[in-house]
């Protein structure tokens, strides 16, 4: 599809709730650019600079980023991107939604509300190939041989942040500091909410309304 105006949305949801697979097609079916604050925080983790090592201490303990810090790094990212975009992990807080909404006008924000319990369950049988960066699920995604990756047949390992009590850390701060900021949203009119336990499922529904939004 070829955006006919300028279009600016957001994707929220908690961590494992399937932002990234949605904005993947999202990005795909609309032709919006992507830019996922975890993708960018990774790459600042890996180039070890002081900043990246301020944010992984934060992540290792299941904290959330501080405000300035991720709001500064997003925005200037933003400025050299085209109009349309689709941010994925961005705003967490009010006060970053307020940074963003100070910058750029959004048109709506896609809230993906899958239980908690769920998430627990994908995210701690969550192994990954570090140096690829290929994830195996071993519930509905498992590698063919076990605890090894498919291509290189190299060791797998589960991250940190995918440990059941970095886990339920994470939960617990995503829901004390982003409930706010889903009725930051609410309140402008442009929260648009999609519950359910498969990405699956949700998508479909998510597609229809990104449709009739930009037809």
């Amino acid at each position: 599809m070829v955006l006919q105006r300028i279009f600016r949305a957001v994707v929220m949801g908690p961590p494992g709730s399937g932002k990234g697979t949605v904005s993947a097609r999202i990005t795909k079916t609309f032709g919006l650019k992507h830019l996922s604050s975890g993708d960018l925080l990774r790459a600042n983790i890996e180039s070890k600079t002081e900043l990246g090592l301020l944010m992984k201490s934060c992540i290792d303990q299941g904290q959330l980023i501080p405000d300035d810090v991720i709001s500064r790094l997003i925005l200037s990212d933003l400025r050299n991107m085209e109009n349309s975009w689709l941010l994925d992990g961005f705003p967490r807080t009010v006060s970053q939604a307020e940074a963003l909404d100070g910058v750029y006008s959004v048109d709506t924000v896609i809230n993906l509300d899958v239980p908690f319990q769920t998430i627990k369950e994908r995210l701690t049988s969550r192994w990954t190939h570090l140096p690829s960066g290929r994830v195996y699920n071993i519930d509905f995604n498992p590698p063919k041989v076990a605890g090894l990756d498919d291509v290189t047949g190299e060791p797998l390992v589960q991250r940190d942040d995918d440990c059941p009590e970095t886990v339920t850390r994470r939960l617990k701060a995503y829901q004390t500091q982003t409930e706010p900021v889903l009725e930051y949203f609410r309140s402008k009119g442009i929260l648009q909410i999609f519950s359910g336990t498969e990405t699956n499922k949700i998508w479909p529904h998510v597609h229809a309304f990104l449709s009739r939004k930009l037809s």
